[in-house]
């Protein structure tokens, strides 16, 4: 049987590759270049936001299996890993 916390998070991941895929194809479509780096800027707002939710979704399940050590390691972790993706 498959934990609820990995079905979610795999859940998430195909929707959101989903909705990558159908965004470049319609990148193709529309065949503009201007066009095509609005949906392309779209999407950057989408990836952090899915690592964000996947991520609180795997500490969760997690939780009750590591210590608030490790824990506090891994908030770190996604926190250094959010400055790079979102600092200018």
């Amino acid at each position: 049987m498959l934990d609820k916390f990995v079905v979610s998070m795999a859940t998430l991941r195909l929707i959101s590759g989903s909705i990558e895929i159908t965004a470049a194809l319609f990148m193709l479509k529309v065949g503009q270049v201007d066009k095509a780096l609005t949906i392309n800027t779209t999407l950057a707002f989408a990836g952090p936001t899915v690592l964000i939710i996947t991520t609180s979704i795997g500490l969760l399940g997690t939780v009750d299996k590591l210590s608030w050590g490790k824990m506090a390691w891994m908030l770190l972790g996604i926190l250094c890993l959010l400055i790079g993706i979102l600092k200018k």
